[in-house]
């Protein structure tokens, strides 16, 4: 099983900036796609941005020219640069990672515990 950990988030005036990290541990595994959702309250979960394993990426709309996912794949892990953040960007921000087993050649997804993001003057 792959756990994610997830760092910092916090609270930040509106244009401002901050960088999350998400690292995914465990054994015998290979990341197939790996990246960010969030929630807001009162809101249903949302695709934030995602990167595959061939450096494909994928952005909300929302985001787009504001937010950048990147990876480091030694480390498995990836960070979302998020600039220009405004108070809808408010939400919980969690990581999610779709892998596949090296030996079962099975297919799993696995969510982080969750960052609040806090967007607010």
């Amino acid at each position: 099983q792959v756990h994610l950990v997830e760092s910092g988030g916090g609270l930040v005036q509106p244009g401002g900036s901050l960088r999350l990290s998400c690292t995914a541990s465990g054994r015998n595994f290979s990341v197939n796609v790996m990246g960010w959702y969030r929630q807001a309250p009162g809101k249903q979960r949302e695709l934030v941005a995602t990167i595959t394993s061939g450096g494909g990426t994928n952005y909300a709309d929302s985001v787009k020219g504001r937010f950048t996912l990147s990876r480091d794949d030694a480390k498995n892990t990836v960070y979302l640069q998020m600039n220009s953040l405004k108070p809808e960007d408010t939400a919980v921000y969690y990581c999610n990672t779709y892998y596949t087993g090296t030996y079962s050649n099975l297919s799993f997804t696995s969510w982080g515990q969750g960052t609040q993001v806090t967007v607010a003057s």
